[in-house]
């Protein structure tokens, strides 16, 4: 199964609430931090409505471990 890493690369100041409801959910906290999660549609559409502050590569599940 692939995993999706996901690094915040931009501050969620002026972000709307529900913006960064979807930053804590994913578990991302400051600018840097990076996540490594199971590629689900939930945790896509997650990503979907925040991309904007986020870098997002594909890995391999052999390599998120």
């Amino acid at each position: 199964m692939t995993h999706l890493k996901v690094t915040l690369r931009k501050s969620s100041i002026g972000s709307s609430e529900r913006q960064i409801a979807n930053l804590r959910g994913l578990g991302l906290r400051r600018i840097g931090h990076s996540r490594v999660l199971e590629n689900t549609p939930a945790v896509r559409g997650m990503v979907k409505k925040v991309i904007h502050l986020l870098t997002v590569d594909e890995v391999d599940g052999s390599d998120a471990e």
